[in-house]
């Protein structure tokens, strides 16, 4: 299993870069973000990428009801070009309270948009013409959108629902999860995902999970910490599911909290379940991200 490190993109840029070049110094190569309202991720990933060679980025995710894709395939084909690392473009659905309640924009049937969204985008992401007519996503192009000569990047799917993961093992490279937990992973979305794609004669998908993470002995204070940061999760009917799936309430039920050789095993356990990376969202600062990083290099090593 590939270790990740999850990055802040509304850190100023300098100190943003900064802190990316010295995860990179350290190994952690493949860093990540995700795309909710602040910066432009894939902008940011543009100048990362250009300034550390090697350096692997990917969103988790990109939102696609606001970006036709055409105009998603052309940014991430620019980006793929002036990074000599790899581009990841995870996409999602967003939720419907912020489709409809802060865009204005229809949420109806999320997995047939999806799917009709990824029959555009996956040709385009690899230069191709395409037309495609659908009832919701309609796209034409006259030949490759953005820059000719580049590597098409890897294209993952925030799958959750059944559905969404064999659309995702058929149409894209595979899938990245968020507050999703172990079990969940081994029973469901593991099978689920690998079946479809050797279903369609596909190789088999990655599965990219993050999870809140720290190496501590101040337990409970940090579960209550990360309840407290990320209370939103838990009432996203998506999100929601899953923890049903796992047995989790909160956030933190979810999270790799605890000492170092309880952290190894939680991360041996998942890439036991089937994740290819994990992305980890450290959840402190000082010694004990110091500690967490350290972990992460032992396991990585």
């Amino acid at each position: 299993m590939k270790i990740g490190i999850g990055i802040d993109v509304e850190a100023p840029f300098e100190q943003l870069l900064a802190t990316s070049r010295e995860l990179f110094d350290a190994g952690f190569t493949s860093q990540w973000a995700s795309q909710i309202f602040g910066p432009d991720t894939l902008t940011t990933f543009a100048v990362l990428g250009h300034a550390i060679p090697g350096l692997d980025l990917g969103t988790a995710v990109v939102p696609i009801q606001p970006r036709h894709p055409a105009m998603l395939g052309a940014q991430a084909r620019t980006v793929q070009s002036l990074m000599t690392g790899r581009l990841n473009l995870g996409i999602g659905l967003s939720h419907q309270i912020v489709v409809e309640g802060l865009w204005g924009l229809s949420y109806e049937r999320p997995a047939s948009y999806m799917r009709e969204y990824l029959a555009a985008l996956a040709p385009i992401l690899r230069g191709e013409a395409v037309s495609v007519t659908g009832e919701r996503v309609s796209a034409t192009t006259m030949g490759t959108v953005g820059p000719k000569e580049t590597v098409a990047p890897r294209l993952l799917v925030a799958a959750l629902g059944p559905k969404m993961l064999e659309m995702t093992a058929q149409l894209a490279d595979g899938t990245c999860t968020w507050m999703t937990g172990e079990e969940t992973i081994r029973s469901y979305v593991a099978p689920t995902i690998n079946a479809a794609a050797e279903a369609a004669g596909r190789a088999r998908p990655e599965i990219v999970c993050a999870l809140p993470i720290l190496v501590t002995d101040e337990v409970a204070a940090t579960r209550a910490f990360i309840d407290q940061a990320l209370a939103v999760y838990p009432t996203l009917p998506s999100y929601a599911a899953m923890m049903e799936r796992e047995g989790a309430t909160t956030a933190s039920d979810l999270s790799i909290v605890g000492s170092e050789q309880q952290v190894l095993e939680k991360l041996a356990a998942l890439a036991d379940a089937g994740v290819t990376e994990f992305s980890a969202n450290i959840m402190g600062v000082g010694a004990q991200r110091e500690a967490t990083l350290a972990a992460l290099s032992r396991f990585r090593a």
